[in-house]
């Protein structure tokens, strides 16, 4: 089991408003008298009545476009993030499209990321026309290792920016990317899809990098249904980013037709702005509770043969996934199944690396190998940590991972 240091500070305090308290890991006394949970979802997204609530009030008002919701949700999401600003996008994609074209990258370009990721990460740096080139993970946290991209830097001359992935809600090594990138006149855009709230030293995702993007997919630490956004401390990136999303209009607002230059339209709606700003408001206790729930896995999965999650010193890891890793391809296929058979969800996060997916065969990157990453596409297995898992439910997680190494 890899070492961790699971801090349990709670976040309660900079909630506005508490709709749910996390549940506590049980006791000896109530694990021996509970029945297990029939069935284990790997994903519960929870939307609250009070964000109905919102919604139909924006329904009822009838602007249901990119308006006064939006606004609010930008201004609250840049001050969780302690960043100067946001601007709000429909998806975690379009957030790192628009934030790359903001920087200026475009063809003969080159941004280092992670092979080991969801596809939109290297997908984003192909639309804004750059070469995505990759570099090998740290095989304990699943994120870019910073000797891998120092070694990139010194064979490369095309480099432009970088950007790391915080995974599985796990932030990169960002002192010694943004060591990296300084020495080098590069960018660091964060990509924090998986991230919401993660810490280094303190500092939340958002604010360590020039820029960063966040994802509101449903399975996500938060959601608005889909959407993105994209936090930064420049001005002229926010600006260009605003712009770019908005079919290059001028900053004088969404209204008028005056395109300053090529963009696309990548809002956000006004009903995605308001059950953001609802989702906000309990995403400390949403992370308490996921946090909570890895703590648990922790402890009781701890003699078992499988690696546990590493959380490094000084790190706050937010558990988008409770992802572990075993010995080889054919025990975690092994493990699958028998969580399958006790009706508990699980999923491979990521099966195929960037580099070899199809979609990339025509780059030369693709050839490349990154033995780190690959190893782990073959054998990550990740268990539900969502905030709505009931005691009952971790549980039976722990059960069935634990019956199926002791029955061998």
């Amino acid at each position: 089991m890899s070492e961790t240091n699971v801090d349990t500070e709670s976040e309660s305090d900079h909630a506005r408003r508490i709709d749910t308290e996390p549940t506590e890991p049980p006791t000896s006394e109530t694990a021996a008298t509970e029945e297990l949970e029939g069935s284990v979802s790997i994903a519960e997204p929870d939307v609250s009545d009070a964000v109905v609530e919102r919604v139909q009030s924006v329904i009822d008002g009838g602007g249901l476009a990119d308006g006064p919701e939006v606004r609010a949700f930008e201004d609250e999401f840049a001050t969780y993030c302690t960043a100067d600003h946001a601007v709000a996008t429909s998806n975690g994609t379009t957030a790192l499209h628009a934030a790359l074209e903001a920087f200026g990258v475009g063809e003969g370009d080159a941004v280092i990321t992670s092979p080991f990721s969801f596809v939109a990460s290297a997908n984003a740096i192909r639309l804004a026309g750059a070469t995505p080139v990759f570099a090998d993970i740290d095989p304990e946290t699943y994120t870019l290792d910073p000797d891998a991209v120092e070694a990139v830097l010194k064979r490369r001359s095309d480099i432009v920016g970088l950007l790391p992935v915080h995974l599985y809600g796990l932030a990169a090594d960002m002192p010694a990317l943004n060591a990296l990138a300084d020495d080098d006149d590069l960018f660091v855009l964060e990509d924090a899809c998986q991230a919401h709230g993660a810490r280094i030293d303190g500092e939340r995702v958002g604010s360590i990098g020039d820029a960063a993007c966040f994802s509101f997919y449903p399975t996500k630490n938060m959601t608005t249904g889909e959407g993105g956004i994209i936090t930064t401390d420049s001005k002229d990136v926010a600006q260009r980013a605003q712009q770019f999303v908005n079919h290059g209009r001028g900053q004088s607002g969404t209204g008028g037709y005056e395109h300053l230059d090529l963009g696309h339209n990548f809002r956000m709606t006004s009903i995605a702005g308001a059950i953001g700003s609802g989702q906000l408001e309990r995403l400390p206790d949403f992370n308490e509770a996921r946090r909570e729930t890895a703590a648990y896995y922790n402890e009781h999965l701890a003699e078992l043969p499988l690696e546990t999650p590493t959380e490094p010193r000084g790190y706050r890891h937010v558990y988008h996934q409770y992802t572990v890793q075993t010995d080889s391809p054919a025990e975690r296929d092994a493990l699958a199944e028998t969580l399958e058979a006790y009706d508990v969800d699980s999923a491979i996060y990521y099966d195929t690396p960037i580099h070899q997916q199809p979609a990339y065969e025509s780059l030369s990157t693709a050839a490349a190998s990154f033995p780190k990453a690959e190893r782990a596409a073959e054998t990550v297995l990740s268990l539900p940590v969502h905030p709505g898992l009931s005691d009952v439910e971790r549980r039976t997680v722990v059960k069935a991972v634990t019956d199926h190494y002791t029955s061998q």
